[in-house]
């Protein structure tokens, strides 16, 4: 028997290298090849009747039972029994699979006759295969591994590689699984489950298969290996924990206090894989946790996780880490559902958490989400890539978009949702979308990307725009979104938007981008403009049946913060708050260093109504073109907002218009604050050109202001007379009944160092300049003849003996005394300067 054992083990290996489909194994062995056969190092006793298989005894060591085999496989319809009869007291099985060849399970594994729950290890480094028909029934946790050896906390290992002598055996714990270089790969095949919603919104599993790989309640499954692969799979664990890892050339530290697997000593990753309708699900009350760790990560076919949370406890999280790809993607040919990470919460408790982390993640067709449907928490979604695509919706099913997104249908609150890359891509209708269906509010929602996000297209089966969002359809309130990026691009029909379509209200949008945002387009099917929005909005009939809406909107809006550098609006793209129904538009505050509209680009505040919305602009550079518009209006009774620009240059030409109008409400008030104002005017109604117009159809109009500031270069310019003044007769005529008067402009003698520098008390410059003194001779200009009477005469000069600085800084010549100054006939007016 032994020596057809060694065979078969070849015959497995040829396959394995042969990479044959694993259903030609199952074929070939059938009952009477599959084998569980023991390798003699240890006291492992296997028997047989049919195919069914006992195991007995095996090495005691504390509450710990090691096993050891040469081959391990199950068949079909068939079981391998770990029967605890002698060792009763035990609580972990430790078996190694060492000759060689795959364990194939396609029946049943069981424990009895234990006084405790008892958790098995299953190690066979060359891979194990789960078929259709494998099951699990076991009292505790099942680890099932393809790593060489288990490490225990005593340093003992438990090796399936090096097996020529007996192992050494320890009463420790297992604190880590030691993996080879090329562990082999472990594969679970089944019919799959279907995930589908019920009336209410909650998940229901759909065709779930018979048989499955599970736990009882509250324990643990755990698949580590090679390359993971779920054909069809599904794993179990209600309100325990599961965890799919794919390491080699490394160690995986445990911890079964707590059920942490850690991959930090790990060197290489690899792939795992979900397909036609592979299920992974720990849900219960309270709802597990589940934790995928690999290099590319597959979810195809309408696979998924599920995590259920009942009950008013907490419930565990969904945990998804890829070093390369993670992809969400295909659908099956006859599915409704697309692939999903998803959690739930019922009633009162707390739901589970979704954190992804990957370098690339690419969602094509499928949703990472989180719902609350009762009075307790929703669960949060986390996001961290350096690249993420969201694109389109599920084939089959127009309604499940690919998307992050959390859901409310209770009256607790929602979730929060928080995605960092650093790059940005949602295409035909994908989106990041956090709503409220119910009473209870949405959580917030911040986006952060530090390259750039392009928002582009809408899908053209459902006309759902690819968008980042906040929605209300009930009584709830929405939260909070945030977008931070270097770049925005909204083309095509997309959206970033908080809207209300109910009586809640909706929650604040702030975008904050420091370089530029690119506003264009509408889509290609419905001819909805591209936008930047806080709204409420009106939805068409269809819809509003499908989720029980009003017809119109009686919520009140958010507000809508704008913070950039450059802001583009063109080709009927749209920034703006609008109301659609009965309520008041919010406000909308752009900060920017240059904005430019054309082709019909327009920033709004609107209201169908209710009060028109605010509108502050600040900017360095504003210019309008070809049609394009600041409105801020407002429908019925309702009075139009208010305009507020303040840029130090505005431009509008091609019947660009500045708008604040009412219909049987009063118009707004626009004030506007430049420097240079082209194109513009105000104008008491709308007309072909480029208007500013604050009017009211039936009722009063508002007002307009314009304020336009800064130097004019004609306000300090002076009117030169047309005449000429005669200059000659502007002198004083002193001596004028002399004969031979005269003027002499002597100057002041000199200048100084510096001529903008005042002159000292005593005549010097403030320098150290010296006094100055006149030396030159002036008697060419005297005469001799002494007149024997002192003229009276104001003009009659008097020799200075000094100076002085008068109150007003003028500097005046002081003299100590009139009598015996000799007078001349021809006097000599001096004048110094």
């Amino acid at each position: 028997m032994k020596l057809f054992n060694v065979g078969l083990g070849l015959v497995n290996r040829l396959f394995t290298s042969l990479k044959l489909p694993l259903t030609v194994i199952f074929l070939t062995q059938g009952s009477a090849y599959a084998q569980i056969t023991a390798d003699g190092t240890l006291r492992t006793t296997v028997s047989q009747n049919g195919n069914n298989f006992t195991i007995t005894n095996g090495s005691l060591a504390g509450t710990n039972l090691f096993h050891s085999f040469q081959q391990f496989s199950v068949p079909t319809g068939g079981s391998a029994i770990f029967n605890l009869v002698n060792t009763p007291n035990i609580s972990t099985i430790f078996s190694r699979v060492t000759g060689g060849s795959v364990s194939n399970i396609n029946g049943s594994i069981q424990t009895i006759n234990s006084n405790n729950p008892v958790s098995l290890f299953l190690l066979n480094p060359n891979g194990i295969v789960f078929g259709p028909n494998a099951s699990l029934n076991i009292g505790g946790s099942f680890i099932a591994s393809t790593g060489s050896s288990i490490r225990f906390a005593d340093g003992v290992q438990f090796s399936a590689t090096s097996s020529s002598v007996s192992p050494l055996l320890t009463i420790s714990v297992p604190i880590g699984l030691q993996m080879g270089q090329n562990p082999g790969a472990i594969t679970v095949q089944n019919t799959g489950a279907t995930v589908i919603s019920n009336a209410n919104g909650t998940a229901a599993i759909n065709k779930a298969p018979s048989t499955s790989i599970s736990v009882a309640t509250g324990n643990n499954l755990a698949l580590v290996g090679g390359n993971i692969n779920l054909n069809g799979g599904v794993l179990n664990a209600p309100s325990g924990n599961i965890e799919l890892g794919s390491a080699s050339a490394g160690i995986v530290n445990l911890n079964t206090a707590t059920w942490k697997f850690d991959y930090s000593n790990i060197q290489q990753f690899g792939n795992i894989q979900f397909s036609s309708n592979s299920l992974v699900n720990a849900s219960g009350s309270p709802a597990g946790s589940v934790h995928l760790q690999g290099g590319n990560i597959s979810i195809t076919g309408s696979s998924g996780v599920l995590l259920v949370n009942h009950g008013n406890q907490q419930s565990g999280n969904i945990i998804v880490d890829a070093s390369g790809l993670l992809e969400m993607a295909g659908e099956t040919s006859t599915g409704t559902a697309q692939n999903y990470f998803r959690t739930e919460n019922i009633d009162t408790g707390i739901g589970g958490n979704v954190v992804v982390s990957a370098p690339q993640i690419l969602v094509l067709d499928g949703g990472i989400l989180a719902r609350n449907f009762g009075a307790g928490i929703g669960g949060n979604i986390f996001v961290n890539a350096d690249s993420i695509e969201l694109n389109g919706v599920a084939p089959n099913n127009p309604t499940a978009t690919s998307a992050i997104s959390t859901t409310n249908f209770g009256s607790g609150p929602g979730g929060n949702i928080q995605v960092s890359t650093g790059e940005l891509m949602i295409e035909n209708g994908g989106g990041i979308i956090n709503t409220s269906r119910s009473k209870g509010t949405t959580g917030n929602s911040t986006v952060n990307a530090s390259d750039s996000i392009e928002l582009i297209g809408e899908n053209p089966t459902n006309l759902t725009s690819s968008k980042i969002g906040v929605q209300v359809f009930n009584q709830g309130n929405g939260g909070l979104l945030n977008v931070t990026t270097p770049i925005l691009t909204v083309l095509n029909g997309a959206s970033v938007n908080s809207s209300v379509a109910a009586s809640g209200s909706a929650g604040s949008l702030v975008i904050n981008v420091s370089d530029s945002i690119e506003v264009s387009g509408v889509g290609a099917t419905s001819g909805l403009p591209s936008q930047i929005v806080a709204d409420a909005e009106i939805y068409p009939t269809s819809f509003q049946k499908l989720l029980g809406l009003p017809p119109f909107p009686t919520g009140t809006t958010g507000e809508l913060f704008i913070n950039t550098s450059n802001l583009t609006i063109t080709n009927n793209g749209s920034i703006g708050v609008d109301h659609q129904g009965i309520g008041n538009a919010g406000d909308l505050q752009i900060n920017a260093n240059t904005i430019y509209l054309d082709n019909a680009g327009s920033i709004t505040a609107a209201t169908k109504s209710g009060e028109g919305g605010n509108i502050n602009i600040k900017a360095n550079t504003l210019i309008m073109r070809d049609g394009s518009n600041i409105t801020a209006t407002a429908g019925g009774a309702g009075n139009g907002g208010n305009i507020i620009i303040n840029s130090p240059i505005i431009l509008g030409l091609g019947n660009s218009d500045i708008v604040a109008n009412a219909v049987q409400g009063e118009g707004g008030n626009i004030y506007i604050q430049t420097e240079g104002l082209f194109g513009l005017e105000y104008r008491p109604q709308l007309t072909p050109g480029n208007d500013i117009t604050a009017s009211s159809q039936f009722g009063l109009s508002g007002s307009v202001e314009v304020n336009i500031i800064g130097v004019n270069p004609n306000s300090n310019l002076v009117q030169l007379p047309d005449n000429f003044t005669d200059h000659s007769e502007q002198i004083s005529t002193g001596c004028s009944e002399r004969n031979s008067s005269s003027f002499v402009a002597t100057g002041r003698g000199g200048i100084p160092e510096n001529p903008n520098q005042p002159l000292n008390s005593d005549g010097s410059a403030s320098l150290g300049q010296l006094t100055w003194s006149d030396i030159r001779d002036i008697s060419t200009y005297r005469q001799t003849e002494r007149v024997t009477q002192i003229p009276t005469s104001p003009e009659i000069l008097v020799q200075a003996t000094g100076w002085q600085r008068n109150n007003l800084g003028q500097i005046e010549l002081i003299s100590s005394g009139l009598p015996n100054i000799p007078r001349f006939l021809d006097c000599a007016v001096v004048s110094k300067q």
